[in-house]
């Protein structure tokens, strides 16, 4: 019977700055995995024999982080080694891009009305001048002495917003040998342009990168749509997904010779998502050029669709409104959207709740990571998808404590419960805000990235552990 579970934490190194990316690879030469760590601000460690040392130190390419208070979704979010790493020392970083901000693509803040129709259907207009930021995917190579040096850039993003630009958002597909960015609906709330149901549109969407092609682009446009990308760069790009709010990554799971995949959707106010899925088409980023330039739909018949903005998870997309008693009327923001999505989009394998009267279940903020576990040392883990938050949404828990749970894959494609992981650990008086999820090569690890502060500013407050069995 499967049920809740106890398990521990394993120092491996204190003091750092906010983790975003924990994995591991193999160097050049060696023959064992050497653990990875990347942080918001723009560092990646590696930890070799329990020392540290620094791999790469890009903090002066990334914006400055926290200017509104302290809280920020920016930074260094994507970290990815090649599978041939070993011998041909490639590696891939997606990060915010210094000197980039603008002042935002909306002067204001943002909450549809189901009453008034220009709130429903807002287009995102001046492009150039009214956004956040720019995010860049970039190629590196680790030279024969041991230097990185930037080889190429992929992609260069601009985002509406500052938030909603995922994490651990750079993956490599051992189903396809391709690199898969994972990259949020632009931010704010409510996904206000659409971005993520819209084809033509990056934002929103799960990606592949034929970074096999080696294609070397001059100067690098930034884009917002795949329309403004030049042919090479289009060939080289499949979309997997679209319906993205915001995402922790993507995780493969090999189990009867067949590949499933895990993501997340980080919720509004509702709810938090898992979703898994085996089969799907990608369609070609030509394909929904092509589309978009003769004004058609394109073949979507395996493409999948998260359900963002008509769908939160397993439920309509809400707006909150108190109630004269201590409940809450919640009431849907966008029902044609919701009713036009809902046979098109796929259901949450696991979903937990910012409210929850069950007992044994917690109250969720976000979702920070999701992670396939293969290995022995866990066995009641063994085979499962293991999910962390960001800090329980309760007054009982003081200072704030991040929340570990698990899930399995279902063959019936139908929803599955997920199961509380108690940490036992002592943080002391200091905050645990649980900020990422990682794993080893072939999945018989799991690490765990915690920082003190909820805030990027807040600097050296960061630790990485391992979950192990007590």
């Amino acid at each position: 019977m499967l049920d809740r579970l106890s398990l521990g934490l394993q120092p491996i190194v204190h003091n750092l700055n906010l983790p975003t990316v924990i994995k591991t690879t193999i160097f050049p030469g060696d023959q064992e995995e050497t653990l990875m760590i990347a942080t918001q601000v723009g560092e990646i460690f590696y930890i070799r024999n329990n020392t540290i040392g620094t791999f790469l130190d890009i903090r002066q390419n990334i914006l400055q982080l926290g200017t509104n208070g302290g809280y920020d979704e920016r930074g260094l979010l994507g970290l990815a080694f090649h599978p041939n790493f070993r011998y041909n020392g490639l590696f891939y970083l997606h990060y915010s891009l210094a000197d980039s901000e603008e002042p935002g693509a909306l002067p204001g803040g943002f909450s549809p009305n189901p009453c008034d129709e220009n709130t429903l259907n807002l287009r995102w207009t001046d492009r150039e001048n009214r956004y956040d930021h720019i995010d860049t995917v970039e190629e590196w190579m680790l030279q024969n002495e041991g230097q990185p040096i930037k080889r190429r850039t992929l992609l260069n993003i601009r985002r509406p917003f500052a938030n909603h630009n995922g994490v651990n958002s750079l993956n490599f597909s051992p189903e396809t040998g391709r690199l898969v960015l994972t990259i949020g609906d632009g931010g704010l709330g409510y996904d206000p342009f659409n971005l993520a149901q819209t084809d033509n549109e990056i934002a929103g969407k799960i990606i592949e990168i034929d970074v096999d092609m080696d294609l070397f682009i001059d100067n690098m446009p930034v884009v917002t749509r795949f329309s403004e990308l030049s042919l090479q760069v289009l060939e080289s790009l499949t979309v997997i997904a679209k319906g993205v709010r915001n995402i922790p990554g993507i995780s493969y799971q090999f189990f009867n010779d067949r590949y499933i995949k895990y993501v997340g959707n980080v919720g509004q106010d509702l709810v938090e998502s898992i979703f898994a899925f085996i089969y799907y088409r990608p369609v070609p980023a030509t394909d929904i050029v092509k589309s978009y330039i003769m004004n058609s739909s394109s073949n979507q018949e395996g493409f999948i669709n998260l359900g963002w903005r008509g769908w939160e998870g397993d439920l309509p997309t809400s707006l909150i409104r108190p109630c004269d008693s201590n409940l809450n009327q919640k009431i849907i923001a966008y029902y044609n959207e919701a009713i036009t999505i809902s046979t098109k989009r796929i259901y949450p394998l696991c979903c937990y709740y910012h409210q929850d009267p069950r007992v044994d279940k917690f109250q969720g903020r976000a979702l920070t990571g999701v992670q396939a576990y293969m290995g022995n040392e866990i066995p009641s883990l063994m085979g499962s998808c293991v999910f962390t938050d960001f800090a329980r949404r309760t007054n009982t828990v003081s200072p704030p404590r991040g929340v570990l749970a698990y899930t399995w894959f279902t063959p019936e494609c139908q929803m599955n419960e997920y199961y509380m992981i108690d940490i036992d650990y002592d943080f002391g008086n200091e905050a645990a805000f649980f900020t990422c999820l990682g794993s080893n090569i072939n999945q018989t690890k799991l690490y765990l990235g915690v920082y003190g502060s909820a805030n990027v500013t807040d600097l050296n407050r960061g630790s990485v552990y391992e979950i192990v069995k007590l």
